[in-house]
């Protein structure tokens, strides 16, 4: 599917939005809530917290473009919250269900967007960086993330993911 962007930086971002809105929900097929709350003895990061900050920063991603939405597990991921132990986290459904709900309106944005709103400058305590360095660093985020998940797949005995 071509899309013509405003920006032309953009396009390509786009086309790998585009991949990852739909790896991410093959990323999840068939992993049991159960599952997904396993750490398998570790203190790295769970397919449930995985899921619920991707779907997280998407939602803080479009915000920043002027939609105003919010996910249902807000409160567990506002501020960038790190995991939490002994927290039971949303159900893959509740996530999968936000992800669709806001990855058409965050898409549309992404598409929208201009260059002149691409460049300017955002600040979070340390840091300061254009709008357009901040979209490319959620996409590079969203590939790592998807990729933890599909390792977790294989670490807890599931099919690989398919990219098919």
């Amino acid at each position: 599917m071509e899309t013509k962007t405003a920006s032309s930086r953009m396009q390509s971002l786009v086309i790998l939005y585009d991949m990852h809105t739909d790896y991410f929900i093959r990323a999840l097929d068939g992993i049991s809530d159960q599952d997904a709350q396993n750490r398998l003895d570790t203190k790295a990061n769970h397919v449930a917290w995985l899921t619920g900050s991707l779907v997280q920063e998407r939602f803080e991603m479009a915000k920043l473009l002027g939609v105003e939405q919010s996910p249902a597990a807000n409160e567990l991921f506002k501020d960038h919250q790190g995991i939490q132990d002994n927290v039971t986290y949303p159900s893959l459904k509740t996530f999968t269900n936000d992800w669709k709900k806001i990855s058409p309106l965050l898409r549309d944005a992404f598409i929208n967007v201009t260059d002149q709103r691409l460049n300017e400058m955002i600040e979070m305590p340390g840091m300061k960086f254009s709008l357009f360095e901040y979209v490319t660093f959620l996409i590079y985020r969203e590939a790592n993330c998807i990729g933890q998940i599909a390792l977790w797949r294989r670490l807890m005995n599931y099919p690989g993911l398919k990219y098919d």
